[in-house]
């Protein structure tokens, strides 16, 4: 079919044109829709504030705690801890706290009446002010059981809300207090790895959820291993009931990571009850406090005259007489042979005469620089804050005196935790690896390790630690399939400026395994009383020595050592002849 088309005129078709053009825009009335649009919205948002503050009004406290609850749940995520195994040392989880409105209270005796029906040690006076203030806000008690919670529900007193915060719980109590630490009411730490949390946060959690108790980083995974952590504190209460003892403190170091496996100090402390902590008698003794730690300093001296050259293992001194300090004093040995000793004889018979003689050959200058370069003139700084602060005299004062008492352990104080640190570096082949307690590998530690001696002077100090074992003071520590190595201390501990011979820091300084160094542990007993079986003996040989071996029995398995029975018990010449080889 055709299409006809119909052909317009110019001035019609202008005339069609001009009849589409759209009409003049009113621009007028599109401002006035608009503003009454913006201020329809602008009602609706004040409508909504409004009613908002309306019920804020009504119950204010309520509604503000918990906006600021789920605020703290997002703003102060503490990470769990966790031992080196995984097992749960330190998380939170969500409590109630009661609260109350004071202008809500109608009855305040009432009120004081039915809480003590729920509360048996809240401040009554410091209520009944709080609750007759003027205030719209007062705490009656953070951290309530759900049993108490569902109690005061029961008796639905007036003007008392509920507001829900997080908690720190320690599953495993008193078993690591003094390396976990504790956190305050407001959940911020104050002692441990709990203070170093304050600073430092582990890696975050991919789609965490906010209803997990706030739980956004992973975990943080501490060098201790609960298990061994369990022996040490077990062995060590049995030691400090047994020998009438103040105190008694021990450490695992893993000598080639510097990581600390187990460090326990007791008297020590539940951090589930934090307040527990500012008794005096539950610090923590190994990173806090500073001792002369006696004899076991002697493997720090060997080392330091062994390295510089100043003797060798052929070598020897003259003990026969008493070696002259000044002013008519004198130091003597403890059970002197009264000859002159070979160096390995120095060291397992424990002269204090031969020892101060190698630290003067050594002398003053080259004596302080070692001790710094082992880190023991510093403060030794780890994770954990309140490190002791080490005591030796000033340089002024550092008077030939001092490099004799020092060379066996008096006249400088040190942490326990820094001695330890110290003589890994002895046994490890030379190398000083600051200490940690959060797991490290072996390449991290070899990023900060350091070298001090050398691996020959390494050598033969391990050689002379497993002769004490064999020939020495350390004999009850002979383990049998776990060729240990260690040396005793015995330390007057100073009283008044004076040092109380019945006074004494008793400790056993050792090694395992020997043929390959693993671990280092110190074991110090504060105090301990001399007993029958002891012969009135209250030196380190007679208490702890036995504890030592009794730790490293249980401790080894759970380190993976497994016992060996086709070593060879050797006399000491013959081990320290194969050492040189």
């Amino acid at each position: 079919m055709s299409q006809s088309v119909r052909r317009i005129s110019m001035p019609e078709a202008s005339r069609k044109i001009s009849l589409k053009t759209p009409k003049k825009t009113d621009h007028n009335q599109i401002f006035k829709r608009r503003l009454v649009v913006l201020s329809g919205c602008c009602l609706l948002l004040f409508g909504i504030l409004f009613g908002r503050l309306i019920v804020f009004g009504m119950n204010p406290m309520e509604a503000v705690a918990k906006v600021a609850s789920s605020a703290a749940v997002l703003e102060k995520p503490r990470a769990d801890i966790v031992d080196r195994n995984g097992v749960l040392l330190a998380s939170d989880i969500q409590v109630p706290s009661l609260f109350a409105n004071p202008q809500k209270i109608e009855n305040v005796e009432e009120t004081l009446d039915q809480l003590a029906l729920v509360f048996d040690d809240l401040n009554w006076d410091q209520m009944r002010r709080r609750l007759n203030s003027n205030a719209r806000f007062a705490w009656i008690k953070r951290e309530i059981s759900e049993e108490q919670k569902q109690k005061l529900h029961n008796l639905g007193i007036p003007g008392l809300f509920f507001n829900h915060e997080k908690k720190r719980i320690y599953p495993a109590g008193n078993l690591a207090s003094h390396v976990l630490g504790h956190v305050n009411i407001d959940h911020v730490g104050k002692a441990g790895l709990e203070s170093f949390i304050n600073y430092f946060q582990t890696e975050k959690i991919a789609n965490y959820r906010q209803e997990d108790a706030g739980k956004i980083y992973k975990p943080l995974v501490s060098s201790i291993d609960l298990g061994v952590q369990h022996v040490m504190r077990d062995e060590l209460s049995q030691a400090i009931e047994k020998f009438d003892a103040i105190a008694a403190m021990g450490v695992v170091l893993d000598i080639h990571t510097g990581e600390v496996i187990s460090m326990v100090s007791l008297p020590d402390y539940d951090p589930n009850i934090p307040k527990q902590a500012l008794e005096t008698k539950r610090m923590n003794r190994t990173t806090g406090g500073v001792y002369e730690l006696g004899s076991v300093f002697k493997l720090l001296t060997m080392g330091m005259g062994l390295d510089y050259g100043v003797t060798t293992l052929e070598g020897g001194y003259d003990a026969t007489d008493p070696l002259s300090v000044g002013r008519g004093k004198f130091i003597g040995d403890y059970h002197g042979k009264g000859r002159y000793l070979t160096v390995p004889e120095i060291f397992k018979f424990s002269s204090n005469i031969a020892t101060a003689k190698m630290a003067l050959d050594v002398g003053k200058e080259r004596q302080q620089a070692f001790l710094r370069k082992i880190k023991l003139l510093d403060k030794l700084e780890t994770e954990l804050p309140g490190a002791g602060i080490p005591q030796y005299p000033s340089d002024k004062n550092w008077k030939r005196v001092s490099t004799i008492t020092i060379s066996y352990g008096h006249g400088i104080a040190v942490t326990p935790l820094q001695g330890v640190a110290a003589a890994a570096a002895m046994m490890n082949g030379g190398y000083y690896v600051p200490p940690t307690f959060v797991k490290r590998s072996v390449e991290e530690a070899e990023y900060y390790r350091e070298r001090v001696i050398k691996p020959e002077t390494s050598r033969d100090l391990v050689g002379l630690m497993r002769l004490n074992v064999l020939e020495g003071s350390g004999k009850q520590t002979d383990v049998d399939g776990y060729l240990v190595g260690g040396k005793t201390g015995s330390a007057e501990k100073p009283i008044n400026g004076k040092y109380d011979k019945d006074k004494l820091i008793s400790s056993f300084l050792s090694v395992f395994p020997t043929d390959k160094p693993k671990y280092m542990m110190l074991v110090s007993i504060d105090e301990p009383k001399g007993l029958p079986e002891t012969h009135g003996f209250k030196t380190a040989g007679w208490n702890a020595t036995p504890t030592t071996a009794n730790i490293i029995k249980r401790i080894a398995p759970l380190l993976g050592m497994a016992p060996r029975f086709d070593n060879i018990k050797i006399d000491g010449n013959n081990l320290l002849a194969k050492t040189r080889n």
